[in-house]
């Protein structure tokens, strides 16, 4: 039996619960995905994946740029290392949605919160498993590098892609934590992108469509 098909029994319970109004907050699953051609066709959604795939992209970037490079400094440098690796670690764990507020206020309510928000969720656990990566390179491969007289900038390349499993899996979960951060950040904000259309619709009381743009949120 495919794994998806635990979902049929989740899309059933759902429908009974709406059908039955036992709770409100639930409407029926058909409701919901007739609901979904009205919020893909409307012009604010439009505008509104546009405001969050930017401020997504954007964040995650940057969070990609230095991320990665935090974690080859960490890696290679001891000093680096001992002066970081306890902040990588406590903003790693934080919850960083307390901090919005103030990003709020040093960047304004818009899209430069969003793309910071983002950047404060991702870039952590890619400095991380960067670190972990270069930490981790074979001691003979830079003994061979220095063998053949290899250049600093040579030897960068082959702890970089001797190091690529980890960052690649660093960027992996830092992907998934943009997304929260986007999400997130646009709802505390409230007045940009995805954010501002889930505030509508549940002060608005549309609940079917709330569902529905939460679960194109979820694809």
């Amino acid at each position: 039996v495919p794994k998806m098909a635990a979902l049929l029994f989740w899309a059933a319970l759902w429908e009974l619960v709406g059908q039955f109004e036992l709770l409100l907050l639930f409407p029926p699953l058909s409701e919901v995905l007739m609901a979904l051609p009205d919020v893909l066709t409307t012009p604010s959604f439009s505008e509104a994946a546009r405001l969050t795939v930017l401020s997504y992209l954007g964040g995650l970037s940057l969070a990609i740029v230095v991320g990665v490079g935090l974690g080859v400094l960490m890696g290679l440098f001891k000093a680096a290392d001992n002066m970081l690796n306890m902040w990588v670690n406590i903003f790693l764990s934080a919850p960083l949605s307390a901090l919005v507020p103030v990003i709020m206020i040093l960047f304004g309510m818009g899209m430069p919160t969003v793309i910071v928000t983002v950047f404060m969720f991702a870039v952590w656990i890619i400095a991380l498993d960067t670190r972990a990566g270069v930490l981790h390179v074979s001691p003979s491969l830079m003994e061979m590098s220095r063998s053949f007289g290899a250049s600093p900038l040579e030897r960068l390349k082959i702890i970089l892609l001797s190091a690529m499993p980890e960052i690649l899996a660093g960027i992996r979960l830092g992907v998934i934590r943009g997304v929260k951060g986007v999400v997130i950040g646009q709802l505390l904000v409230s007045i940009i992108g995805v954010g501002a259309l889930i505030a509508l619709y549940s002060q608005d009381c549309l609940m079917a469509h709330f569902w529905a743009l939460i679960m194109i949120l979820f694809a």
